[in-house]
């Protein structure tokens, strides 16, 4: 990462330390995670703001709005342009797709292979899928791949004031990303995927937050199989990830985990790598 790259992402914050014995005599310089609105105008109306870390906006935009259901790939997007300096990014869809405020604010309840699927909202159960991947990793693998997320990001240990997420397959980390949110972070993901048209049969995702309902629904949505983190998931994301087909790993933590649904994708002396049905 380039110095000012990171510069933009942190700032600088003079603070007295505590050091275990005493308090600094003089204020010190601490640094602290970038906190950036950028509100999103589609059509030319205003859609959305989204509190977020100031890089990869393009991606994260791209990410929210396919998320949103707003669009199902990135060439549904006619232009995309960011104001920096004024905090706007200005969206333009093709073929007249225009989102409805109404659809991105109702309570939905569905059902799929006999299921009862639990949706907070209508584009939830839109754009939700039921992933098929039959790729698999070894725990060595998974261990790898949670040592890499936390040693590659130079702001979190600057900071410790951001969340990660890395797409990866039993191989390694592809790409990574950075935000203050940890929705915005998968986001961000989801739109480096559709921009470059990522295959994601046997692709994983590496997160350092909660596993909750919404980082598994958004982990359906993106279409991956396999999402592992150093965090607890809780009840109702286990129930979603167990309907929807995905691997939820937690407490990837001193060479240990647990793996709470879908275990068949991690078996030892495999070379992983299965591509998608």
């Amino acid at each position: 990462m380039s110095m000012e790259r990171e510069e933009k992402l942190t700032a600088g914050w003079n603070i007295v330390r505590y050091d275990g014995e005493r308090l600094s005599e003089l204020p010190v310089e601490d640094r602290v995670a970038a906190e950036y609105p950028l509100t999103l105008r589609v059509g030319g109306e205003e859609f959305a703001t989204i509190v977020c870390t100031p890089a990869d906006l393009e991606e994260l935009v791209t990410g929210f709005l396919a998320s949103e259901g707003v669009i199902r790939r990135a060439e549904d997007l006619e232009s995309l342009q960011i104001d920096e300096s004024k905090g706007i990014a200005y969206v333009r869809l093709k073929d007249n797709l225009a989102p409805r405020q109404a659809d991105y604010a109702r309570r939905f309840i569905g059902s799929c292979c006999g299921k009862s699927r639990q949706f907070y909202f209508k584009n939830d159960a839109l754009t939700a899928k039921t992933v098929l991947s039959r790729m698999t990793v070894t725990p060595e693998d998974c261990l790898r791949l949670l040592e890499q997320l936390q040693e590659g990001s130079a702001v979190f240990r600057e900071t410790g004031g951001v969340h990660n997420a890395a797409l990866g397959s039993a191989g390694g980390s592809l790409v990574s990303r950075t935000d203050i949110g940890r929705h915005n972070a998968l986001d961000k993901l989801f739109g480096w995927c559709l921009r470059r048209r990522v295959p994601l049969g046997d692709k994983l995702i590496a997160f350092s937050g909660r596993l909750s309902s919404e980082v598994v629904l958004k982990t359906a949505k993106i279409g991956v199989g396999l999402i592992l983190s150093k965090s607890a998931p809780t009840d109702l994301g286990l129930e979603l990830a167990d309907d929807l087909g995905i691997t939820v790993i937690g407490f990837v933590r001193g060479g240990t985990f647990n793996i709470y649904t879908h275990p068949e994708r991690v078996a030892e002396n495999t070379a992983g790598g299965s591509m998608q049905e």
